[in-house]
């Protein structure tokens, strides 16, 4: 088995699920495709290369509900962690090798939707709520935070 940390882009192609393990653990998991592509000047259009599935497990509380309430089949996501490969033998006798991310960070990809951020208060009662952003015609760029008399 090789481990290495990076990122992959691409679509969620099944439903995430979660399991309990016997330990009280909790588990999520789904499949992910990633699909290379380039533009073919000949063509003067984009093409699809070869597509990569991987599994992605999700292990950590924090990061099980949030990919849980958040994503689903069909959306694109950005997912970082340890990259490994598992090698085994079916039951006919042929030999397989799986690759599976054990995610420590997902999340959709802004390239591609838009997505509301709800931030997580961890047991913090000084901020319940979401963080207000300024209006769209209340642009101060450039201007100093404060005047001076």
């Amino acid at each position: 088995m090789y481990e290495a940390n990076t990122a992959v882009i691409g679509r969620v192609v099944t439903h995430p699920v979660r399991r309990v393990l016997q330990n009280g653990d909790h588990v999520l998991s789904f499949r992910l495709a990633s699909t290379a592509r380039r533009y073919d000047q000949a063509a003067g259009d984009w093409v699809d290369g070869g597509t990569l599935y991987l599994t992605v497990s999700c292990w950590r509380r924090g990061i099980v509900e949030g990919v849980e309430a958040s994503l689903q089949r069909g959306d694109p996501i950005i997912a970082y962690g340890q990259l490994r490969s598992n090698e085994y033998t079916t039951r006919d006798g042929a030999e397989r090798t799986d690759l599976e991310m054990r995610a420590l960070a997902v999340g959709p990809d802004l390239g591609r939707c838009t997505a509301p951020v709800v931030r997580k208060t961890f047991g913090r009662a000084d901020r319940t709520d979401p963080v207000e952003r300024p209006s769209a015609d209340a642009d101060t760029a450039g201007e100093p935070a404060t005047t001076h008399s």
